[in-house]
């Protein structure tokens, strides 16, 4: 537990003698009733109990940040992270700051933002290990990176950036409002370090002593409406009509016509020269996304299409089930599966804790995904290995495990497409991305059985003809959904507008080339579809419509642009991270860069958490993982 001096300054001490009922949300500041039993059992911080002190325990607190007074000294940086241990790469809160204006008029707000412990965090629904809990003690939202595994989706999900992803450690970590200092009457460490009392800390909605506003945005401040943050804002002096980010983020804020709040939009800030950009574009971190999703959605549509033909009598697909090419078809099926599978593990910061991705079934879209595609993976594999026998118990199998896999792959596949549905992510946040995941799926699956179907020699006529329809479907989905997206992100007055800016630019000319590519693929398609033709032209069909889906789902990784807090020029820049990693400066610690990397794949301690635990704790886990 914290200990507090005997003679602590009158700024660091908490001091909220009354509060109000209601937050502006509506939802009540008391985060738990009077009559609650939880009010009387101590809290726990560091395996330390604490008998109830303090005695607004139980009432949502809050930051408060006054712009006008804020010099970016980065005080509040430098004792979060002292106080936490962080390391140099990260910061719990961290000071970024727009501008406005030109010599002698200009303007700049600064901006120091941590975790806003929101009525609503996205984080710990989107968590798929269940590393956050929202305590009724202060309202604080906590995450336990010893729990965490690294797949990042709570830093996707976070319109505040406030979990940091940490590429040396593989885990998440993130601000915990200095709990034990709240418990002992102390503000957290950042308020009460902060030189120029921009910062304040207390139960929301109180307003601090000596200031008057208390407005939920700020220009540069994402939108609200997600989470309903926990934070409150004074800013006072005039500013420009426009303020821009200094980082490499191509957004500004305008402001609306209520002469209140201030709208995101292009920023134009490299111009509008079209780039290849290949090494970025072909060498992401994403690239273990960009395998899993395009080869289990190229096996969803190949299954669905050889299940469901066959249980329809589909002529061409009944006759394909009796070639030698049906079990080597099968065969390659579930190996692209478990290749996509792999893929996906490996990219979590600590593989060997895959199995916590079932933890929180409850709410997780990224769990529920999770549990799908392994259920379509099972299904997969136990229909191809009982088609390995002949006899009425074989089919009745078969029939069985073909109607499970097609379950995981609706399941698993709508919550592939709802997981990216993330109002944070506005270039993700539009129905395209579920015609692009369907449209991959119609288009690479056909074109996986058109191939193998090649490689035996079994492609007949109608199965060509019926192949290249579904091919021509998928891409016409996919084509459908990228034009809707491009005119909605156009006039986007969001972060969306900013990704439509570099896909234009930075990538342009990988842009139009899938473009072309899906184009040339529908094109294509639609003519084997009615005229037939010779394998050559099946082949060259299959080699474009993979080039086109590479590419896109390169650029639909690469472009998206969070609603993330502005940056400064290097620090939570990602463009001086990018470049820092290129050229060697991240070897210099001060700069604040890491490398990505991983921990180490322990088969040793995952044997020993395995052995260490009764039946019973495992029979409990299983249990928690199913009832929430």
């Amino acid at each position: 537990m914290f200990k507090r001096r005997e003679n602590e300054p009158e700024y660091a001490l908490l001091n909220d003698p009354v509060s109000k009922e209601k937050n502006r949300y509506g939802k009540p500041i008391e985060t738990v009733p009077e009559e609650d039993p939880r009010r009387q059992q101590p809290f726990v911080i560091n395996d330390e109990e604490q008998k109830p002190i303090n005695p607004n325990r139980y009432k949502q607190h809050g930051f408060y940040f006054n712009a006008d007074n804020c010099i970016a000294c980065h005080a509040c940086e430098a004792a979060c992270s002292e106080k936490n241990d962080v390391p140099v790469h990260l910061a719990f809160r961290s000071v970024g700051f727009v501008e406005g204006g030109t010599y002698p008029d200009y303007r700049r707000i600064n901006i120091s933002m941590a975790c806003n412990h929101c009525d609503d965090p996205v984080c710990l629904k989107g968590c798929p290990t269940r590393a956050y809990t929202k305590f009724a003690e202060y309202g604080a939202v906590l995450q336990d990176p010893d729990i965490c595994f690294g797949c990042g989706y709570c830093t996707w999900v976070c319109p505040y950036n406030a979990p940091q992803l940490d590429p040396v450690k593989g885990q998440v970590t993130k601000c915990n409002m200095c709990v034990d200092r709240l418990e002992v009457g102390l503000k957290p460490a950042c308020v009460s370090a902060c030189l120029g009392k921009a910062l304040d800390f207390g139960v929301i909605e109180n307003i601090p002593e000596g200031r008057i506003q208390a407005e939920t945005e700020i220009p540069g401040f994402p939108r609200t409406d997600i989470t309903h943050p926990n934070i409150r804002f004074q800013q006072m002096k005039s500013i420009q009509r426009e303020m821009v980010r200094v980082d490499d983020t191509p957004v500004k804020y305008h402001r609306a016509e209520d002469e209140k709040h201030y709208r995101p939009e292009l920023d134009p800030k490299r111009g509008f020269r079209r780039q290849w950009n290949w090494k970025k574009l072909l060498g992401s971190h994403e690239n273990a996304h960009i395998a899993f999703t395009l080869s289990v959605q190229a096996v969803m549509g190949a299954f669905a299409l050889l299940v469901l033909g066959s249980w329809f009598g589909v002529a061409p697909v009944t006759a394909f089930r009796e070639t030698a090419a049906w079990l080597p078809t099968l065969g390659v099926m579930v190996a692209l599966v478990a290749f996509g599978l792999f893929k996906l593990n490996m990219h979590l910061g600590k593989p060997h804790r895959f199995y916590r991705g079932f933890y929180n079934l409850r709410l997780s879209p990224v769990s529920r995904e999770i549990a799908g595609v392994s259920l379509f993976f099972a299904g997969l594999t136990g229909f191809a290995f009982f088609n390995l026998f002949d006899g009425a118990w074989a089919v009745v199998l078969q029939n069985i495990l073909a109607a499970l896999g097609l379950l995981g792959l609706a399941f698993g596949g709508y919550y592939m497409y709802r997981l990216y549905r993330i109002p944070a992510r506005p270039f993700w946040n539009h129905w395209h991305t579920g015609a692009s995941f369907a449209g991959s799926g119609l288009a690479l699956g056909s074109l996986l059985l058109v191939l193998l179907a090649m490689a035996f020699g079994v492609l007949t006529d109608g199965l060509g003809r019926l192949l290249a329809s579904v091919a021509a479907i998928g891409l016409a989905l996919e084509g459908m959904g990228l034009l809707a997206h491009a005119w909605s992100l156009r006039a986007a007055d969001s972060e969306g507008a900013a990704s439509w800016y570099e896909q234009v630019t930075t990538f342009g000319y990988p842009f139009w080339l899938r473009n072309g590519l899906l184009l040339a693929s529908l094109l294509l398609a639609e003519w084997l579809a009615f005229h037939g033709g010779s394998p050559w032209l099946f082949g060259l069909l299959a080699l474009m419509t993979l080039a086109s889906a590479v590419i896109g789902r390169a650029l639909f990784y690469l472009l998206v642009i969070p609603t993330t807090m502005p940056g400064a020029f290097f620090w939570r820049n990602r463009g001086f991270v990018e470049h820092a990693r290129e050229v060697g400066l991240a070897e210099m610690p001060q700069l604040g860069v890491a490398y990505e990397g991983h921990h180490p794949f322990r088969v040793d301690e995952l044997w020993e958490t395995f052995r260490s635990t009764s039946l019973r704790e495992k029979l409990d886990q299983f249990r928690r993982i199913f009832t929430g």
